[in-house]
């Protein structure tokens, strides 16, 4: 079974028809999914950035690590949810997307690199918890994860610009036409000062 045949039964289930063509749901999902993507980076980034020893130097790695990670797992999980159905929406086109695929790598790419660090450095934390800098190795793994992750939303937006969302029912007058390609026609004759 080839991916894109995967693909296709996903398309063709009753969730992912009923996100493909509702108006208002793919916008949802889209929205809370750049909000929690948002959110993740931004708390991520605070434990790199102590682990870089840029940032709240004074603070120890666990206190930092405790107050930050919550969030980050909580927005982590609400982004995949919102993500997953944004996929199954049109899976063939996001499947075949060269910037999607580049994304879905960069996630492996930092649960990689997050298990090596917790399994390997982050067992260590109590010799440089306080005020001994972080190891290198914490410091690698710090410098990967901010990397990766610019290189997921880089992709991400990326993806918005390589793919086309053609969401919402088909209109009455023109089955080809959704909701979306009707308010680009509006918008494109009213730019011109033609009426439509």
């Amino acid at each position: 079974m080839s991916i894109v045949s995967i693909a296709k039964w996903i398309e063709a289930t009753g969730p992912a028809r009923a996100i493909a063509q509702s108006t208002w749901m793919f916008p949802v999902a889209e929205t809370v999914h750049v909000i929690a993507i948002a959110l993740v980076v931004g708390s991520i980034a605070v434990l790199d950035l102590r682990l870089l020893g840029v940032s709240w130097k004074s603070r120890p790695v666990t206190d930092v690590a405790r107050d930050v990670l919550p969030w980050t797992w909580a927005c982590f999980g609400t982004a995949a949810i919102a993500g997953s159905l944004m996929f199954i929406s049109a899976a063939v086109k996001y499947a075949t997307d060269l910037p999607f695929q580049l994304k879905m790598l960069l996630l492996l790419l930092v649960g990689a690199n997050m298990l090596i660090f917790h399994h390997f450095t982050y067992s260590g934390v109590e010799n440089w918890d306080h005020n001994a800098p972080s190891p290198r190795a914490a410091k690698v793994a710090a410098a990967l994860s901010l990397i990766f992750w610019i290189g997921v939303v880089t992709c991400g937006r990326m993806v918005s610009f390589t793919t086309q969302n053609d969401f919402g029912p088909p209109s009455a007058s023109n089955p080809q036409q959704t909701v979306l390609a009707q308010f680009d026609a509006r918008a494109s004759a009213a730019l011109s000062g033609r009426r439509v």
